[in-house]
């Protein structure tokens, strides 16, 4: 990653929301550094985070695209462990793994770690995923890492399936 991207990197909010049309904040700040992607398309850093940005790239200061959402409080995950039936598309869809629990057992939110990216609720069948006000989300370092540690974790286990599946051919 360039310094560019790196010090974009560090403005954004790491929601790893995906909101800006990108994988996360790392590859929206890369878009950004490359010049593929604009400053405005990120909802959860706001008119705030736009114009951190435009003052690191000595551009003018501009509203939040609103084609690619609103700025909205700050909030986390909450499920329903009652009406949670454990179908764990939830803890895949969580792209900082704040999501635990097992196939038909309830799930939970570690709300410390949850970036409030709303990612989990469309997938979730008995829609038992609400959002609930906080006063602040975690570090970013630290959303950056689980985020980057579950990329890691993720390709790792893909790997250790081919390489199971080469040993039985």
């Amino acid at each position: 990653m360039s310094e560019l991207a790196v010090r974009i990197d560090a403005l954004l909010p790491q929601t790893q929301c995906t909101k800006c049309g990108y994988d996360g904040c790392r590859p929206y700040a890369e878009a950004i550094a490359g010049g593929e992607a604009d400053i405005d398309q990120c909802p959860p850093g706001g008119d705030e985070g736009v114009a951190k940005l435009a003052a690191l790239l000595g551009r003018a200061v501009k509203p939040l695209d609103p084609a690619y959402g609103a700025c909205r409080p700050l909030q986390v995950a909450f499920i329903d462990e009652a009406l949670c039936i454990g179908c764990v598309k939830c803890i895949h869809a969580c792209p900082v793994d704040a999501i635990v629990g097992a196939s038909k057992l309830m799930h939970t939110v570690i709300a410390d770690w949850c970036t409030g990216c709303e990612l989990c609720i469309p997938p979730c069948p008995v829609d038992c995923i609400s959002l609930v006000p906080v006063a602040s989300l975690p570090d970013p370092d630290l959303s950056r890492s689980r985020h980057a540690f579950r990329a890691f974790r993720l390709g790792r286990d893909v790997a250790e399936r081919a390489a199971k599946m080469e040993a039985y051919e």
